[in-house]
């Protein structure tokens, strides 16, 4: 009698566990978020502030009319994914300003003749930063510029810059240049 009552007691148990584990896996896609654009779990806040700042930017079209406009093609590397269509507003880059609601590039995502918001680069001209802040390098709530020296492929001065990727996950981190789940191929 005692042999059956722990037989049952474990197949209980045993039954308890896989009723709980198909909970689990019934429930995860609740959880899931929208593909379409990032999925960040706890964004921080610089990536949320340039997903505030841009949201009216999902739509390219409303990108061109505030000035912005497709430069240098889809930028791809071989072994390093994709930075996508960068959406420069000129006017911004010029200022010698920066500022997180006014990022300098929109990045787009080409699907077919679509564009998908997929993250921001702020840009600033190197000399003009350095002579007006003291010769320090530009940061952004805490994250650091990266110094792009010419010749560069844009064929631009020396530059700084940071890409902040708001809308697209990057598994390389949200200030990478390059991200992975970012393709030119669906152009």
């Amino acid at each position: 009698m005692k042999q059956i009552t722990s037989l049952i007691c474990k197949s209980t148990t045993s039954m308890l566990r896989l009723v709980l584990l198909g909970s689990l896996i019934v429930a995860s896609p609740l959880f899931a978020q929208d593909s379409d654009h990032a999925s960040h779990a706890a964004p921080a806040k610089l990536v949320q502030d340039v997903r505030q700042a841009t949201r009216q930017f999902l739509d390219v079209n409303n990108a061109v009319q505030a000035g912005y406009g497709p430069a240098f093609g889809c930028v791809s590397g071989p072994d390093h994914g994709a930075m996508g269509i960068h959406y420069v507003n000129g006017t911004l880059v010029g200022d010698g300003l920066i500022d997180v609601k006014h990022p300098e590039a929109l990045i787009y995502e080409p699907v077919g003749n679509k564009r998908r918001l997929v993250g921001v680069e702020y840009i600033v001209d190197a000399a003009t930063w350095l002579k007006n802040n003291n010769n320090t390098p530009p940061s952004l709530d805490g994250q650091d510029f990266q110094f792009v020296a010419a010749p560069n492929r844009f064929n631009l001065a020396d530059f700084f810059e940071l890409h902040v990727w708001a809308w697209r996950d990057n598994p390389l981190g949200a200030f990478v240049d390059w991200n992975n789940q970012v393709t030119c191929e669906r152009q």
